[in-house]
């Protein structure tokens, strides 16, 4: 079948929307009116729409630095006034005319996040910024916020940092008013002095609970061991009054198992031997974390170790979904709808390489990170299995869906083959209730896609097999052809793929509210 491309006109907005947007803004949680001076565009140009979504009409447009009175809101989507112009815009794609970012820092919530020399994905990496590294806040602009970090000036998108204030107005608790702090992110740094320049000494992981010593500033000092202590950043914990026994205690928990056959470990590795299994619904009490792992009490009094990605705390996801409000979406919208976003491999895990030398890994984020604009666009909830260069275990993939309740889930590849005449992009599906959802987003590929349409077919992928929500994993191409290599890793290309899942999503969630 021939493919068309998209008209010219057409593209050249779908970049540039791409370009210029990102992911939710962090100083305020919307991009909101500054209390002392009103909103300007910060894209280059911005369509403004008849309503709150990219499928509304456009009813005028408003160039870089424009001042617009915004007069309502709904959930992404600004209700702006700017002279006789009345509309929507989207609010990633504006700043605000003054604000108070002098006073914040930006801090790094992954590892090897890319601090750019424009704001832009395409822009080249000037440096990285390790998680809990601190900026300084220059400006924002758009879905981007521009940061001095160790002498180098740069920009970094929203979506992998959050905002702190270093100003005296919420001052850090004296010491004598905490005794323990819970960590509350999946692994930290432990630090010999209270500076991210200080030597590493520890690692730490998610709730675990240590004793304070002493604070400083927006450092908090705990008790490793008897004779240990080291510093780590505050913002990525919580402190307490309650001793770190008493804590502990409190934190007591249980685990519900997500799957049938699901192993119960004599360590917490998966190379360990397997002392039982156990099925969906199982709940287990917890009788300590150790890293991505939970030792268990079994019913017959043995201890066993149980990976976090195959578990949740407390309600089933089964329950999870039945607790999960249903918004008033309408059709050209994704309100109320949950995403989980896969960008496959990553780490350790490359993926293959094309006979250009094109990794894998890093073409799958920059198109999950692309397509994770639009769906925000429309009112989705998006769900990234991986926000990052890092490695993510299959099962923990499919868990992510799990915990979040998805409506869907897209796993994002690239392919390769001996054969390096094989070229065209793939949807698979392998359960019945995700064939609907692998057609309608293989049909939203054709036609936005210059590749060959090897259709939807069905695949036996663990992200897939093992997943219970409509779920899908798409190769955008093969990197083992020296032509099709050369497209697919431009950020064009990228663009359009983003724009044709995009569009397979809205076609698959709107005829079900035919049904």
């Amino acid at each position: 079948m021939e493919v068309h491309n998209e008209p010219q006109v057409a593209y050249c907005f779908y970049f540039i929307f791409l370009l210029t947007a990102n992911c939710l803004p962090i100083f305020g949680g919307q991009t909101a009116v500054a209390e002392t001076g009103g909103t300007q565009i910060s894209a280059s140009t911005v369509n403004v729409r008849s309503g709150p979504g990219l499928s509304y009409s456009v009813a005028g447009s408003l160039a870089k630095g424009d001042k617009v009175d915004v007069i309502g809101q709904e959930g992404d989507w600004l209700k702006i006034q700017a002279g006789e112009t009345t509309g929507w815009v989207a609010s990633w794609l504006t700043s605000a005319a003054t604000g108070n970012t002098a006073a914040q820092k930006a801090v790094s919530t992954v590892d090897r996040l890319n601090v750019r020399s424009q704001p832009s994905l395409s822009a080249s990496v000037l440096t990285q910024m390790k998680a809990g590294d601190q900026a300084e806040v220059i400006r924002e602009t758009g879905d981007w916020v521009e940061v001095e970090f160790r002498n180098t000036r740069g920009f970094v998108s929203k979506q992998y940092i959050s905002a702190t204030k270093t100003s005296s107005e919420n001052p850090a608790p004296a010491a004598k008013d905490v005794s323990s702090f819970e960590i509350a992110v999946s692994t930290l740094n432990v630090r010999k002095k209270a500076d991210l320049s200080s030597d590493k000494i520890a690692t730490v992981h998610q709730g675990e609970i240590y004793a304070v010593q002493s604070l400083q500033g927006n450092w908090v000092q705990i008790r490793l061991s008897d004779d240990t202590t080291g510093w780590v950043y505050a913002f990525y914990g919580h402190l307490s009054d309650q001793s770190a026994k008493t804590a502990a205690s409190a934190a007591t928990e249980t685990v519900t198992i997500l799957t049938d056959g699901t192993n119960l470990r004599s360590e917490p590795s998966t190379a360990s031997g397997v002392v039982s299994r156990a099925n969906a619904g199982d709940q287990l009490g917890v009788i300590e974390k150790q890293g991505d792992w939970y030792k268990v009490a079994l019913p017959g009094g043995q201890e066993a170790f149980i990976a976090t990605w195959v578990v949740t705390n407390g309600e089933t996801a089964a329950q999870q979904t039945s607790q999960k409000k249903e918004a008033d979406r309408k059709a050209g919208t994704l309100n109320g709808v949950t995403i989980v976003l896969d960008p496959g491999h990553g780490g350790r895990d490359g993926g293959t390489v094309g006979v250009r030398g094109t990794i894998e890994k890093d073409l799958t984020l920059k198109t999950a990170e692309a397509l994770s604009h639009y769906l925000r666009s429309a009112g989705a909830e998006v769900v990234m299995t991986r926000q990052s260069d890092v490695f993510v275990d299959l099962r923990q993939r499919v868990s992510h869906g799990y915990q979040a309740a998805a409506d869907a889930f897209i796993s994002i590849h690239y392919d390769a083959v001996a054969d390096n005449r094989v070229q065209g992009f793939t949807t698979y599906f392998m359960h019945g209730y995700q064939q609907q959802l692998g057609e309608s987003i293989n049909a939203g590929l054709e036609g936005k896609l210059p590749l060959n349409n090897r259709g939807a077919r069905s695949g036996n992928y663990l992200v897939l097999r093992e997943n219970r929500q409509p779920a899908v994993l798409v190769e955008l191409g093969y990197l083992s052809n020296f032509n099709e290599e050369r497209i697919v890793s431009t950020s064009q290309f990228r663009d359009q793929a983003a724009l044709g899942l995009y569009t397979g999503i809205i076609n698959y969630f709107d005829a079900q509210l035919g049904q």
